[in-house]
């Protein structure tokens, strides 16, 4: 199984629910996705062996060769090329580029553009206690997070091994990227006008994706009405529940998980899997 974990808005638990699900399981693969501010670390606590960097291709214009015949230009799409033939310049902007590669397709002078590679981040791996630690983060600075999280899963995701995605906050691309290959998804919501607000948003993309879905109410004193009315409208079920909790709070300041704080939750996250995986 793939599971990913996802919240329409920082805040809710998503990372404090997803480290404590993939540390009650057996032979698992953690992914920390949230590549703006990974912080699943702090709760996994794993041993980190291999630092890959991380490149996507740029183009290089090399203006001794070029004849500014503006071809490149006029092919990009996100206009990160501009050519000035009248003082044979030529022009890059790196934050719009996405590295398509039409513009060394069509320029039609032998290396006067060619790709390079530019850093955009590194992938962080190691081991803990239950299995493999993958965490992507991007360098500061960078536009988008969906093409370090595309080569994340695509070089480091193990189809014969179970997974456990935790997915950036939010609704934007990135989030939709983290979510591709997830046989299950789980939303991380908190009862409050905010957090309802925000679930909507996510359950329109789990919709839109065709994704097998459940709700994991954090914070949780028995005054979810709204929300278990959106998702009983929606056919949507609460899988688990969270209890707000003072003990749980100050376990979380202090980087201890879920499991190491409430005694016996670690059977019910297992029972959950099993549940899932039965859908």
């Amino acid at each position: 199984m793939k599971i990913a974990v996802i919240s329409g808005k920082g805040g809710t638990g998503k990372t404090y629910f997803s480290t404590s699900l993939a540390m009650s399981l057996e032979k698992v693969d953690f992914f920390d996705l949230d590549v703006e501010e990974p912080n699943g670390y702090i709760f996994i606590k794993p041993d980190i062996s291999e630092e890959i960097q991380y490149g996507l291709p740029v183009p290089e214009i090399d203006e001794n060769i070029c004849t500014f015949c503006n071809k490149c230009a006029e092919a990009c799409s996100y206009n990160a090329l501009s050519i000035l033939p009248q003082l044979k310049k030529a022009l890059f902007f790196p934050e719009l580029c996405h590295s398509c590669g039409v513009c060394s397709f069509v320029c039609p002078v032998d290396k006067a553009l060619i790709e390079v590679e530019k850093n955009i981040g590194v992938i962080r791996k190691g081991k803990f206690l239950k299995g493999n630690f993958i965490e992507g983060k991007l360098n500061i600075g960078e536009p988008s997070g969906v093409p370090l999280i595309s080569g994340i899963m695509k070089d480091h995701l193990d189809p014969e091994r179970t997974a456990i995605i935790d997915s950036p906050p939010g609704t934007s691309c990135p989030v939709v990227e983290s979510i591709k290959k997830a046989d299950y998804v789980i939303i991380v919501t908190e009862p409050t006008p905010f957090g309802l607000s925000d679930m909507k948003l996510v359950v329109e993309i789990v919709k839109n994706l065709e994704k097998k879905t459940g709700v994991v109410i954090n914070k949780d004193r028995g005054d979810s009405k709204a929300t278990e009315e959106f998702l009983r409208k929606n056919g949507i079920p609460v899988i688990f529940r969270i209890p707000y909790s003072l003990e749980i709070q100050k376990s979380y300041s202090k980087g201890i998980s879920l499991i190491d704080t409430v005694p016996g939750i670690e059977k019910k996250l297992k029972r959950l899997y099993e549940d899932i995986s039965n859908v």
